[in-house]
């Protein structure tokens, strides 16, 4: 008959509530062995009666696996970042662990902290994208411990595994079809720090454009946000007027850019053509729907759980580097360029 259990649940507890051993107990929550179903339906929903919760930290004290993963990222805040977090979780969770998330916001003594904080709790692996300037100390004190590390975006070492995105070959393929469409006043338009990202957009970008004999390139830095991104556009069709397609170094601050021509009376597409970087969600159901160099966010983070996963469950095998390629996926923002008449009228909206 069942008692009213007034201390935290153990195992011997679900188990003796259950009527069955505890190695069933744990094989049944590890979902593992050849129990049978009736079994499986009794012992879990005993162990939901009795809230117990599995004590994973102790368990991997006594068997040496650790289930929990560090996920260190900047700026959580960006739809980006999120989905890609978003499309890890699923995966990592589906394979039993749990997922710590931490935002470093681009702070290396912060993400030194975190990282820390990890070691010492005892995380099994580590999703990471390295902030700007992280010291080699970094770096060395995880390579000491053997956590299973998989970088982001940013490869810090070739000693770590690492996902990045073909950034370069992605912008040089917009400025070319930006380009094939007539425009020859293209603008790079977003992002403030000298990442190896946005560096490799840039490159790409003025590849194209030197190939092509176009004008100069025009880097115009600003926040990766779409506020950021209203207020840099406004200023820079107030100063150069002849540029008549963009190149973003993010879908957010190109959204933001759209929405700033047309609180001016311009046309994204018409006037001035945009493309973006990520291929968000937000990108496609937006009014008029984005032109994107579109990486697939949620894939991203998948591809990066599955990277981990292989590098715990073999650790000695080879640095996997890798780059995941780049989609010009064509919305509405993106047009052949105005004629000369058309755009003097663009700089004089109707009021």
């Amino acid at each position: 008959m069942s008692s009213n259990v007034s201390e935290k649940p153990t195992l011997s507890t679900v188990a003796r509530e259950a009527g069955v051993s505890v190695p069933t107990v744990s094989q049944v929550l590890r979902g593992t062995g050849r129990i049978s179903e009736k079994t499986r339906q009794k012992v879990l929903e005993t162990a939901r009666r009795l809230q117990y919760v599995p004590d994973y930290r102790a368990a991997a004290m006594r068997s040496g696996e650790n289930r929990e993963i560090g996920f260190i990222i900047n700026q959580l805040s960006n739809p980006f970042n999120a989905e890609v977090v978003s499309g890890a979780l699923d995966l990592l969770e589906d394979e039993g662990y749990l997922v710590s998330i931490l935002d470093a916001r681009d702070d290396a003594d912060r993400q030194g902290r975190h990282v820390q904080s990890f070691i010492s709790h005892g995380r099994g692996g580590l999703l990471w994208v390295p902030a700007v300037d992280t010291p080699d100390e970094t770096y060395d004190l995880l390579a000491s411990r053997g956590l299973p590390t998989v970088t982001f975006l940013r490869q810090g070492r070739a000693d770590f595994d690492h996902l990045g995105i073909c950034n370069a070959q992605a912008t040089e393929q917009a400025t070319d079809h930006l380009a094939d469409l007539g425009h020859h006043r293209i603008a790079y338009f977003g992002g403030t720090l000298n990442t190896t990202v946005r560096q490799d957009r840039i490159s790409g970008y003025s590849r194209a454009l030197s190939r092509r004999g176009l004008a100069d390139p025009l880097v115009w830095p600003c926040g990766d946000g779409k506020l950021a991104g209203l207020d840099a556009m406004q200023d820079l069709l107030a100063q150069h007027p002849d540029v008549t397609a963009i190149v973003c170094n993010g879908d957010m601050v190109a959204l933001g850019a759209c929405l700033a021509m047309i609180r001016t009376g311009r046309t994204p597409g018409r006037e001035v053509s945009v493309i973006g970087f990520d291929g968000i969600q937000d990108a496609a159901v937006a009014t008029p729907p984005l032109t994107t160099l579109a990486v697939e966010p949620q894939m991203l983070g998948r591809e990066l759980a599955r990277m981990l996963l292989h590098r715990i469950e073999a650790p000695n095998t080879p640095v996997t580097i890798s780059e995941a390629p780049v989609e010009l996926r064509l919305g509405e923002t993106t047009g052949p360029a105005p004629t000369q008449t058309s755009a003097a009228d663009a700089g004089h909206p109707p009021r």
